[in-house]
Protein backbone atom coordinates (compact mmCIF):
# COMPACT_ATOMS: atom_id res chain seq x y z
CA UNK A 1 0.00 0.00 0.00
CA UNK A 2 1.74 3.16 -1.37
CA UNK A 3 0.76 6.99 -2.44
CA UNK A 4 1.08 7.60 -6.17
CA UNK A 5 1.12 11.51 -6.33
CA UNK A 6 -1.83 11.87 -4.37
CA UNK A 7 -3.94 8.44 -4.69
CA UNK A 8 -3.47 5.76 -2.08
CA UNK A 9 -2.97 2.88 -4.45
CA UNK A 10 -3.41 -1.43 -2.68
CA UNK A 11 -1.55 -3.66 -5.30
CA UNK A 12 -1.59 -1.43 -8.22
CA UNK A 13 -5.36 -0.17 -7.36
CA UNK A 14 -7.29 2.45 -6.42
CA UNK A 15 -9.38 1.60 -3.41
CA UNK A 16 -10.83 4.79 -3.91
CA UNK A 17 -12.06 3.62 -7.43
CA UNK A 18 -12.93 0.16 -5.84
CA UNK A 19 -15.27 2.11 -3.01
CA UNK A 20 -17.52 3.65 -5.98
CA UNK A 21 -17.61 0.49 -8.15
CA UNK A 22 -17.87 -2.17 -5.51
CA UNK A 23 -19.70 0.42 -3.06
CA UNK A 24 -18.92 0.88 0.94
CA UNK A 25 -18.18 -0.36 3.34
CA UNK A 26 -15.94 -2.85 1.06
CA UNK A 27 -13.65 -5.08 2.16
CA UNK A 28 -10.76 -5.99 0.54
CA UNK A 29 -7.56 -8.74 0.31
CA UNK A 30 -4.21 -8.62 -1.16
CA UNK A 31 -3.27 -12.18 -1.77
CA UNK A 32 0.48 -10.82 -3.06
CA UNK A 33 0.83 -9.99 1.31
CA UNK A 34 -1.01 -13.10 2.26
CA UNK A 35 1.73 -15.51 0.34
CA UNK A 36 4.47 -13.06 1.68
CA UNK A 37 3.48 -13.60 5.44
CA UNK A 38 3.42 -17.19 4.78
CA UNK A 39 6.64 -17.29 3.25
CA UNK A 40 8.13 -15.36 5.95
CA UNK A 41 6.87 -17.66 8.37
CA UNK A 42 7.96 -20.85 6.81
CA UNK A 43 11.36 -18.99 6.21
CA UNK A 44 12.18 -17.72 9.81
CA UNK A 45 11.22 -21.53 11.45
CA UNK A 46 12.43 -23.73 8.34
CA UNK A 47 14.76 -25.71 11.16
CA UNK A 48 12.14 -26.73 12.79
CA UNK A 49 9.38 -27.73 10.16
CA UNK A 50 6.44 -27.24 12.10
CA UNK A 51 2.65 -28.05 10.97
CA UNK A 52 1.34 -24.21 9.92
CA UNK A 53 -2.69 -24.70 10.85
CA UNK A 54 -4.44 -21.69 10.18
CA UNK A 55 -6.91 -20.54 13.01
CA UNK A 56 -9.86 -20.05 10.95
CA UNK A 57 -11.52 -18.06 13.36
CA UNK A 58 -9.72 -15.45 12.26
CA UNK A 59 -11.05 -15.22 9.02
CA UNK A 60 -13.02 -17.61 7.46
CA UNK A 61 -13.61 -16.89 3.55
CA UNK A 62 -13.59 -19.97 1.50
CA UNK A 63 -11.74 -18.69 -1.21
CA UNK A 64 -9.04 -17.12 1.51
CA UNK A 65 -9.17 -20.79 2.90
CA UNK A 66 -8.42 -22.35 -0.37
CA UNK A 67 -5.67 -20.11 -1.13
CA UNK A 68 -3.97 -20.69 2.50
CA UNK A 69 -4.48 -24.51 1.43
CA UNK A 70 -3.23 -24.55 -1.29
CA UNK A 71 0.11 -22.53 -0.10
CA UNK A 72 0.38 -25.72 2.00
CA UNK A 73 -1.37 -24.60 5.59
CA UNK A 74 -3.88 -26.67 7.35
CA UNK A 75 -6.49 -25.55 9.50
CA UNK A 76 -6.84 -24.95 13.46
CA UNK A 77 -10.77 -25.22 14.20
CA UNK A 78 -13.27 -24.56 17.19
CA UNK A 79 -16.37 -25.56 15.70
CA UNK A 80 -18.21 -28.01 13.68
CA UNK A 81 -18.97 -24.76 11.07
CA UNK A 82 -15.38 -24.21 10.99
CA UNK A 83 -14.31 -28.03 10.89
CA UNK A 84 -16.84 -28.23 7.82
CA UNK A 85 -15.74 -24.75 6.03
CA UNK A 86 -12.34 -26.11 5.82
CA UNK A 87 -13.02 -29.28 4.60
CA UNK A 88 -14.77 -27.66 1.80
CA UNK A 89 -12.06 -25.32 1.43
CA UNK A 90 -9.97 -28.57 0.06
CA UNK A 91 -8.01 -28.85 3.49
CA UNK A 92 -6.79 -32.39 4.27
CA UNK A 93 -8.71 -33.90 7.41
CA UNK A 94 -4.43 -34.63 8.19
CA UNK A 95 -3.88 -31.25 8.68
CA UNK A 96 -7.04 -30.24 10.40
CA UNK A 97 -6.79 -29.76 14.69
CA UNK A 98 -9.80 -29.33 16.32
CA UNK A 99 -9.61 -26.95 19.50
CA UNK A 100 -12.00 -24.97 22.21
CA UNK A 101 -13.26 -25.52 25.44
CA UNK A 102 -17.14 -26.88 24.46
CA UNK A 103 -17.19 -29.18 21.79
CA UNK A 104 -20.64 -30.55 21.82
CA UNK A 105 -21.22 -34.51 21.05
CA UNK A 106 -22.43 -34.09 17.33
CA UNK A 107 -19.18 -32.02 16.79
CA UNK A 108 -16.58 -34.38 18.18
CA UNK A 109 -18.47 -37.25 16.25
CA UNK A 110 -18.19 -35.32 13.01
CA UNK A 111 -15.10 -34.69 13.76
CA UNK A 112 -14.10 -38.46 14.63
CA UNK A 113 -16.07 -39.43 11.26
CA UNK A 114 -13.89 -37.17 8.68
CA UNK A 115 -10.89 -38.58 10.39
CA UNK A 116 -8.60 -35.33 11.25
CA UNK A 117 -5.48 -35.24 12.61
CA UNK A 118 -6.56 -34.04 16.41
CA UNK A 119 -8.69 -33.18 18.73
CA UNK A 120 -7.53 -31.58 21.43
CA UNK A 121 -9.01 -31.74 24.46
CA UNK A 122 -9.58 -29.20 27.58
CA UNK A 123 -11.49 -30.98 30.17
CA UNK A 124 -11.66 -34.31 31.59
CA UNK A 125 -15.43 -34.11 31.10
CA UNK A 126 -14.92 -33.60 27.45
CA UNK A 127 -11.98 -36.48 27.42
CA UNK A 128 -14.91 -38.71 28.69
CA UNK A 129 -17.28 -37.73 25.52
CA UNK A 130 -14.62 -38.44 23.34
CA UNK A 131 -13.92 -41.87 24.68
CA UNK A 132 -17.68 -42.79 24.79
CA UNK A 133 -18.00 -41.79 21.20
CA UNK A 134 -15.08 -43.93 20.03
CA UNK A 135 -16.63 -46.74 21.92
CA UNK A 136 -19.71 -46.98 20.09
CA UNK A 137 -18.05 -46.40 17.17
CA UNK A 138 -15.27 -49.05 17.46
CA UNK A 139 -12.27 -47.03 16.96
CA UNK A 140 -9.58 -44.90 18.58
CA UNK A 141 -9.17 -41.72 18.54
CA UNK A 142 -6.44 -39.35 18.61
CA UNK A 143 -6.45 -36.52 20.93
CA UNK A 144 -3.86 -33.87 22.07
CA UNK A 145 -4.79 -32.45 26.02
CA UNK A 146 -4.22 -28.88 26.31
CA UNK A 147 -2.33 -27.47 29.35
CA UNK A 148 -3.20 -24.41 31.33
CA UNK A 149 0.71 -23.38 31.47
CA UNK A 150 -0.34 -20.40 33.98
CA UNK A 151 2.08 -17.72 31.80
CA UNK A 152 1.31 -14.46 31.12
CA UNK A 153 1.15 -13.03 27.73
CA UNK A 154 1.47 -9.59 28.30
CA UNK A 155 -1.47 -9.14 25.97
CA UNK A 156 -5.37 -7.52 26.38
CA UNK A 157 -6.70 -9.04 29.49
CA UNK A 158 -10.10 -10.08 26.58
CA UNK A 159 -7.44 -11.89 24.52
CA UNK A 160 -5.07 -13.90 27.59
CA UNK A 161 -5.54 -17.73 27.23
CA UNK A 162 -2.96 -18.94 29.12
CA UNK A 163 -3.27 -17.63 33.02
CA UNK A 164 -5.19 -19.85 35.56
CA UNK A 165 -8.05 -17.53 35.54
CA UNK A 166 -8.56 -18.44 32.09
CA UNK A 167 -11.59 -20.78 30.77
CA UNK A 168 -8.74 -22.74 28.65
CA UNK A 169 -7.31 -25.91 29.34
CA UNK A 170 -6.16 -27.63 32.02
CA UNK A 171 -3.51 -27.21 35.45
CA UNK A 172 -0.72 -28.87 35.51
CA UNK A 173 -2.28 -31.55 38.44
CA UNK A 174 -4.94 -32.44 36.78
CA UNK A 175 -3.08 -32.81 33.00
CA UNK A 176 -0.65 -35.36 34.72
CA UNK A 177 -3.84 -37.39 36.10
CA UNK A 178 -5.33 -36.91 32.63
CA UNK A 179 -2.52 -38.38 30.91
CA UNK A 180 -2.46 -41.56 32.72
CA UNK A 181 -6.23 -41.79 32.32
CA UNK A 182 -6.00 -41.78 28.40
CA UNK A 183 -2.29 -44.15 28.37
CA UNK A 184 -4.71 -46.61 29.74
CA UNK A 185 -7.89 -46.00 27.67
CA UNK A 186 -8.24 -48.61 24.57
CA UNK A 187 -10.96 -45.95 22.51
CA UNK A 188 -7.67 -43.20 23.03
CA UNK A 189 -4.16 -42.41 21.50
CA UNK A 190 -2.94 -39.82 23.32
CA UNK A 191 -0.12 -37.85 20.72
CA UNK A 192 -0.32 -33.92 21.55
CA UNK A 193 0.18 -31.17 24.48
CA UNK A 194 -1.46 -28.33 23.66
CA UNK A 195 -1.05 -24.81 24.56
CA UNK A 196 -2.10 -21.50 23.54
CA UNK A 197 -1.43 -18.54 25.60
CA UNK A 198 -2.88 -15.89 23.80
CA UNK A 199 -3.48 -13.28 21.16
CA UNK A 200 -1.64 -9.88 19.75
CA UNK A 201 1.84 -11.43 21.13
CA UNK A 202 4.76 -9.41 20.41
CA UNK A 203 7.67 -9.99 22.80
CA UNK A 204 9.22 -13.81 22.56
CA UNK A 205 9.92 -14.01 26.50
CA UNK A 206 6.22 -15.31 27.07
CA UNK A 207 6.91 -18.02 24.56
CA UNK A 208 10.02 -18.81 26.45
CA UNK A 209 8.22 -19.19 29.95
CA UNK A 210 6.07 -21.47 27.86
CA UNK A 211 8.33 -23.88 26.93
CA UNK A 212 10.04 -24.00 30.49
CA UNK A 213 6.44 -24.66 31.73
CA UNK A 214 6.04 -27.48 29.27
CA UNK A 215 9.58 -29.05 29.39
CA UNK A 216 9.29 -29.11 33.47
CA UNK A 217 5.66 -31.04 32.57
CA UNK A 218 6.76 -33.48 29.81
CA UNK A 219 9.23 -34.45 31.93
CA UNK A 220 7.23 -35.51 35.17
CA UNK A 221 4.98 -37.16 32.41
CA UNK A 222 7.63 -39.57 31.31
CA UNK A 223 5.39 -39.54 28.05
CA UNK A 224 6.99 -39.38 24.44
CA UNK A 225 4.17 -36.72 22.73
CA UNK A 226 4.22 -36.87 18.98
CA UNK A 227 3.35 -33.46 18.33
CA UNK A 228 3.95 -30.02 20.62
CA UNK A 229 0.95 -27.80 19.52
CA UNK A 230 2.49 -24.42 20.60
CA UNK A 231 -1.05 -22.42 19.36
CA UNK A 232 -0.67 -19.18 17.51
CA UNK A 233 -0.96 -15.99 18.92
CA UNK A 234 1.65 -13.90 17.22
CA UNK A 235 1.24 -10.48 16.85
CA UNK A 236 1.27 -7.77 14.28
CA UNK A 237 2.50 -4.11 14.08
CA UNK A 238 -1.13 -2.47 14.34
CA UNK A 239 0.21 1.16 15.52
CA UNK A 240 3.40 1.28 12.88
CA UNK A 241 5.38 1.45 15.51
CA UNK A 242 7.90 -1.38 14.77
CA UNK A 243 7.10 -3.42 17.48
CA UNK A 244 7.07 -7.03 15.99
CA UNK A 245 7.67 -10.60 17.62
CA UNK A 246 11.11 -11.54 17.14
CA UNK A 247 11.01 -14.84 14.90
CA UNK A 248 14.12 -15.72 15.52
CA UNK A 249 14.48 -15.37 19.14
CA UNK A 250 11.37 -17.44 19.05
CA UNK A 251 12.65 -20.41 16.95
CA UNK A 252 15.93 -20.61 18.60
CA UNK A 253 13.93 -20.82 21.65
CA UNK A 254 12.34 -24.13 19.98
CA UNK A 255 15.28 -25.52 18.67
CA UNK A 256 16.73 -25.73 22.63
CA UNK A 257 13.20 -27.17 23.22
CA UNK A 258 13.77 -29.71 20.47
CA UNK A 259 17.27 -31.13 22.03
CA UNK A 260 15.51 -32.72 24.40
CA UNK A 261 12.40 -33.98 23.04
CA UNK A 262 11.41 -35.57 20.07
CA UNK A 263 8.03 -34.13 18.67
CA UNK A 264 6.74 -32.42 15.61
CA UNK A 265 5.94 -28.28 15.96
CA UNK A 266 1.92 -27.22 15.27
CA UNK A 267 1.74 -23.63 14.99
CA UNK A 268 -1.84 -22.61 14.79
CA UNK A 269 -1.42 -18.64 13.90
CA UNK A 270 -4.59 -16.37 12.24
CA UNK A 271 -3.45 -13.14 12.78
CA UNK A 272 0.08 -12.77 11.48
CA UNK A 273 -1.25 -14.71 8.16
CA UNK A 274 -4.18 -12.56 7.34
CA UNK A 275 -4.67 -9.17 9.46
CA UNK A 276 -2.15 -6.97 7.22
CA UNK A 277 -4.27 -8.44 4.05
CA UNK A 278 -7.12 -6.70 4.93
CA UNK A 279 -8.36 -3.26 4.19
CA UNK A 280 -11.81 -1.93 4.81
CA UNK A 281 -12.98 1.00 2.50
CA UNK A 282 -15.22 3.38 4.01
CA UNK A 283 -17.18 6.59 2.70
CA UNK A 284 -17.38 9.84 4.50
CA UNK A 285 -21.06 10.65 5.12
CA UNK A 286 -21.05 13.81 7.59
CA UNK A 287 -19.10 15.67 9.39
CA UNK A 288 -20.66 16.88 12.34
CA UNK A 289 -18.69 19.40 14.17
CA UNK A 290 -17.70 20.14 17.68
CA UNK A 291 -15.83 22.70 19.85
CA UNK A 292 -12.49 20.52 20.54
CA UNK A 293 -13.00 17.81 17.91
CA UNK A 294 -15.01 16.75 14.71
CA UNK A 295 -16.91 13.55 14.56
CA UNK A 296 -16.36 11.86 11.19
CA UNK A 297 -19.33 9.49 10.44
CA UNK A 298 -18.18 7.45 8.08
CA UNK A 299 -20.37 3.97 6.50
CA UNK A 300 -18.55 1.46 8.05
CA UNK A 301 -19.52 0.57 11.47
CA UNK A 302 -18.80 -1.86 14.68
CA UNK A 303 -20.96 -4.48 13.27
CA UNK A 304 -18.50 -4.54 10.24
CA UNK A 305 -15.76 -4.11 12.68
CA UNK A 306 -15.69 -5.40 15.80
CA UNK A 307 -12.22 -4.93 17.45
CA UNK A 308 -11.92 -1.23 18.26
CA UNK A 309 -15.44 -1.84 19.97
CA UNK A 310 -14.25 -5.09 21.35
CA UNK A 311 -11.24 -4.96 22.53
CA UNK A 312 -10.26 -0.65 22.34
CA UNK A 313 -8.02 -2.18 19.40
CA UNK A 314 -6.41 0.78 16.82
CA UNK A 315 -6.61 0.16 13.74
CA UNK A 316 -4.35 2.82 11.56
CA UNK A 317 -6.94 5.01 9.69
CA UNK A 318 -5.24 6.80 5.90
CA UNK A 319 -7.19 8.79 3.59
CA UNK A 320 -7.47 7.57 -0.03
CA UNK A 321 -6.13 11.16 -1.51
CA UNK A 322 -3.71 13.36 -0.44
CA UNK A 323 -4.70 16.96 -0.38
CA UNK A 324 -2.06 18.51 1.61
CA UNK A 325 -3.96 20.15 4.04
CA UNK A 326 -3.89 19.61 7.94
CA UNK A 327 -6.55 20.42 10.88
CA UNK A 328 -5.51 21.40 14.22
CA UNK A 329 -8.87 19.71 15.45
CA UNK A 330 -8.84 15.80 16.66
CA UNK A 331 -10.84 14.02 14.42
CA UNK A 332 -12.99 10.92 15.82
CA UNK A 333 -13.90 8.22 13.42
CA UNK A 334 -17.91 7.18 14.60
CA UNK A 335 -19.56 5.20 12.69
CA UNK A 336 -23.63 5.28 11.94
CA UNK A 337 -24.93 2.68 14.88
CA UNK A 338 -26.56 3.80 18.06
CA UNK A 339 -24.04 3.12 20.68
CA UNK A 340 -21.32 4.57 22.35
CA UNK A 341 -18.74 2.24 21.29
CA UNK A 342 -19.13 2.68 17.79
CA UNK A 343 -15.98 4.20 17.41
CA UNK A 344 -13.06 3.59 15.24
CA UNK A 345 -10.20 6.34 16.25
CA UNK A 346 -9.70 9.78 17.36
CA UNK A 347 -6.55 10.91 15.67
CA UNK A 348 -4.49 14.48 15.93
CA UNK A 349 -3.23 16.43 13.09
CA UNK A 350 -5.05 14.24 10.44
CA UNK A 351 -5.82 16.43 7.02
CA UNK A 352 -8.76 18.32 6.54
CA UNK A 353 -11.35 15.90 4.95
CA UNK A 354 -14.87 16.35 3.30
CA UNK A 355 -18.00 15.06 2.94
CA UNK A 356 -18.02 11.72 0.67
CA UNK A 357 -14.43 11.66 1.07
CA UNK A 358 -13.09 7.68 1.00
CA UNK A 359 -10.88 6.48 3.88
CA UNK A 360 -9.26 3.13 4.48
CA UNK A 361 -9.07 1.37 7.76
CA UNK A 362 -5.80 -1.27 7.62
CA UNK A 363 -4.96 -4.53 9.30
CA UNK A 364 -8.62 -5.99 9.57
CA UNK A 365 -7.80 -9.01 7.28
CA UNK A 366 -8.06 -11.01 10.83
CA UNK A 367 -11.02 -10.64 13.20
CA UNK A 368 -12.61 -8.13 11.13
CA UNK A 369 -15.23 -9.65 8.80
CA UNK A 370 -15.05 -12.82 10.63
CA UNK A 371 -16.57 -10.99 14.17
CA UNK A 372 -18.81 -9.19 11.66
CA UNK A 373 -23.00 -9.10 12.35
CA UNK A 374 -26.03 -7.46 11.09
CA UNK A 375 -26.39 -5.81 14.34
CA UNK A 376 -29.22 -2.77 14.26
CA UNK A 377 -30.21 -4.64 11.27
CA UNK A 378 -27.52 -3.61 8.79
CA UNK A 379 -26.44 -6.26 5.92
CA UNK A 380 -22.80 -6.77 6.60
CA UNK A 381 -20.67 -5.84 3.49
CA UNK A 382 -18.99 -7.29 0.47
CA UNK A 383 -15.54 -8.40 -0.05
CA UNK A 384 -12.84 -8.70 -2.72
CA UNK A 385 -9.74 -10.01 -3.42
CA UNK A 386 -6.88 -9.01 -5.38
CA UNK A 387 -4.99 -11.63 -7.17
CA UNK A 388 -2.06 -9.95 -9.04
CA UNK A 389 -3.93 -7.89 -11.92
CA UNK A 390 -7.61 -8.67 -11.29
CA UNK A 391 -10.29 -8.08 -8.74
CA UNK A 392 -11.97 -10.76 -7.72
CA UNK A 393 -14.97 -10.86 -5.93
CA UNK A 394 -14.86 -13.84 -2.96
CA UNK A 395 -18.18 -12.36 -0.58
CA UNK A 396 -21.36 -10.94 -2.15
CA UNK A 397 -22.63 -7.82 -0.22
CA UNK A 398 -26.09 -8.59 1.84
CA UNK A 399 -29.16 -6.73 1.13
CA UNK A 400 -31.89 -5.70 3.53
CA UNK A 401 -33.97 -8.84 1.87
CA UNK A 402 -31.67 -11.25 3.02
CA UNK A 403 -32.22 -9.96 6.04
CA UNK A 404 -36.21 -9.31 6.04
Amino acid sequence: MIYKKKDLVIDGFKPELLGKKYSTPLYCYSLKNIKKNIIDLKKNFKKINPLICFAVKANSNKILLQKIGRLGLGADVVSMGELMKALKSGIRPNKIVFSGVGKASKEIIYAIEKKILLINAESKSEILEIEKIAKLKKRKVDIGIRLNPNTDAKTLSQISTGKRGNKFGVSEKNFLSLVDYVKNSKFLNLKCLSVHIGSQILDHKPYEKMLKVIDKVISKTKFNFEFIDLGGGMGIDYENNNKKLNFKKYASSIKRFLKKFNSKIIFEPGRSIIANAGYLISKVIYIKEGDKKDFIIIDAAMNDLMRPALYNAKHKIIPTKKNGKKINKIYEFVGPICESTDKFSAVKKFQKLNEKDFIVICDVGAYGMSLSSNYNLRPKPAELLIEGSKIRVIGKRQSLKDLM
